[in-house]
């Protein structure tokens, strides 16, 4: 038998209202055939919340569930969840891929949200605020990044009643139109800033995994580049699997059947070396 890969998947979003996910126990076939599992970003919503426990329970909920399933586990640091974890980014297979969840591929983090102005105001002033040459290394950026995340609190993510939760989504999201077109653009540009991350940053890097943009993907790049996004576990999309071999990277969908999430049809395999 071969080796057993390392699964990466991103932004379940557990707990939000947008989120398929219900419980954390459909998420359990995920981790069959897999020695280990990384969570890359956005696992849930630790920012600040008007209830004040909510996230500490969630939180706590998912430590403890996923401490518990005999299966390796690495929670990466998103916009959603800045400190769910010391860990901001993670390299592998000898450096040749570079897991990291995305939002620092844009100066306002997010830029379809209602919040963008200020989270680039904070942004240029956490950045300001490292030690010379501090803002040009990766760690550093991310680790300001995440600062600024936990000091941007939940918006339609803190809402329980469906109807306002959805007005809220199109209020944070899509509306004015403005909004909408940012998000589209985004999700243009995503995959060439990726690349560009990855060149600057992790130059030994031939592949770069994000989530962030919840809009799934591979695109191989003109620099020899191949970007990765695992999507979402909210709608419209969908999630993708990327599974790690010691000398490839197998891409599949993630389907929901009968009430679990499991990996399924084969996207892509590509050859580490």
């Amino acid at each position: 038998m071969g080796a057993l890969p390392t699964r990466v998947i991103s932004d379940v979003h557990y707990a939000d209202r947008g989120s398929r996910v219900r419980s954390l126990a459909e998420l359990r076939p995920l981790f069959e055939g897999v020695c280990s599992l990384i969570f890359n970003g956005d696992t849930l919503d630790t920012r600040p919340h008007k209830s004040g426990q909510h996230p500490a329970e969630t939180r706590g909920e998912v430590l403890e569930y996923f401490g518990s399933v005999g299966v390796p586990v690495t929670f990466l640091t998103g916009n959603h969840d800045p400190d769910i974890s010391g860990r901001h980014c993670l390299e592998m297979a000898g450096g040749h891929v570079l897991v990291t969840h995305g939002d620092v591929l844009f100066d306002n983090m997010v830029p379809w949200s209602k919040d963008a102005v200020v989270i680039r105001q904070r942004v240029i002033a956490a950045l300001a605020g490292l030690p010379e040459d501090g803002s040009c290394k990766l760690d550093s950026r991310l680790a300001a990044f995440r600062s600024v995340a936990a000091t941007i609190p939940q918006r339609h993510q803190s809402e329980r009643d469906s109807l306002s939760y959805a007005i809220r989504l199109a209020g944070d999201t899509v509306w004015p139109p403005q909004r909408l077109l940012s998000m589209l653009r985004a999700w243009r540009e995503a995959p060439d800033r990726a690349a560009a991350l990855a060149l600057k940053h992790r130059p030994k890097a031939r592949f770069i995994l994000i989530g962030h943009t919840h809009r799934p993907g591979v695109w191989r790049m003109a620099s020899g580049i191949v970007v990765i996004n695992t999507g979402s576990f909210c709608r419209p999309f969908g999630a993708m699997a990327a599974d790690i071999y010691p000398d490839r990277i197998r891409v599949r969908e993630v389907e929901s059947r009968r009430g679990v999430f499991r990996a399924g049809k084969k996207v892509t395999e590509l050859p580490l070396s």
